[in-house]
């Protein structure tokens, strides 16, 4: 068994990653518990709570054969408002673990960027070499985290690897997670009886992934698939409106519901949609129906002849 260290593993991601990964290896599950609470241990799981700045941190990140570093501050509105904090998490905390995976004998260090390290987008479909323009603290903090593995992967030889995930849903999502907030917000409020709120015409585009997708993007890392020191996107690829995605929404909930709207937000991004191209050359494949990944959160005891509207998993 492998040894491998999941930094954040109470999280969205982490979360589904120790599922995963339990059975056939041996999960040091790293997290402070600002969010969430300590996992159900077996003997394939060792918990450790601690933050990702810490000496105990660093020490783990040279124990493991493979580091999964999930774990950040995430808030984009916390980022804004104190910068300092963001960046002490987001950068000292990842730089403290390349520095220990550094001292150790890695085989792998995945590192999970965002997709907000584009900003604005200048053309889409977005690829990896869209200029980097982060209109955030958050962003700037992701961004900086990810020169920093590609520089340990050339100065140090540390086989690091970065994904820029879009925006991330599942039934353990964080309400307050800005990818996945829209989402959490139009379920909630259907969920009471009132409609779901747009800011704007609801024309924006967003690329929506589960985390289960995110997964397997990962599982495929672990497995040596890509090239050490590169970077790669992780979405669907497929576009979706914020009004397509208030009426599925809608339609789950077998709600006639008239949509509200309201003022655009200020800053907000128009379009944004990945290209996955190079994800796939090492054999990723979206495999999650945005549908189906809605139903999955929204629940079948919520829905009304929900077993008629199953959909199809992703081609």
């Amino acid at each position: 068994m492998k040894k491998v260290l999941i930094t954040g593993g109470i999280g969205q991601v982490g979360s589904y990653l120790v599922d995963r990964m339990h059975a056939d290896h041996e999960v040091t599950v790293l997290d402070n518990l600002s969010s969430g609470k300590e996992p159900e241990l077996t003997e394939s799981i060792r918990f450790v709570k601690e933050d990702i700045r810490s000496p105990i941190a660093r020490q783990l990140a040279g124990e493991h054969d493979i580091i999964i570093h999930t774990a950040a501050q995430i808030s984009v509105a916390k980022s804004m408002d104190d910068p300092v904090f963001d960046a002490d998490n987001n950068v000292f905390g990842t730089l403290n673990l390349l520095e220990g995976a550094r001292l150790g004998n890695p085989e792998r260090f995945i590192y999970i960027s965002s997709a907000a390290v584009y900003g604005n987008p200048e053309y889409l479909p977005v690829d990896e070499q869209h200029p980097q323009n982060p209109m955030s603290p958050y962003g700037a903090s992701k961004f900086c985290g990810e020169k920093y593995c590609s520089m340990y992967n050339r100065a140090y030889g540390l086989p690091s690897v970065c994904i820029r995930p879009f925006n991330i849903y599942s039934p353990r999502q964080d309400p307050s997670n800005p990818y996945s907030g829209v989402i959490s917000k139009f379920i909630g409020r259907v969920r009471e009886g009132l409609p779901p709120v747009i800011f704007g015409d609801g024309t924006q585009t967003r690329d929506f992934v589960s985390a289960h997708d995110i997964v397997d993007m990962i599982l495929l890392l672990c497995r040596g698939k890509g090239d050490s020191g590169d970077v790669y996107n992780v979405g669907t690829g497929q576009v979706t409106s914020i009004n397509e995605l208030a009426h599925i929404v809608l339609d789950i909930f077998g709600s006639d519901m008239d949509i509200e709207y309201k003022d655009p937000m200020p800053g907000d991004i128009k379009d944004s949609y990945a290209d996955i191209s190079k994800a796939k050359n090492i054999g990723y494949r979206p495999q999650v129906d945005l549908y189906r990944g809605l139903e999955e959160i929204i629940g079948q005891e919520s829905v009304p002849g929900r077993q008629d509207k199953n959909k199809n998993r992703m081609e």
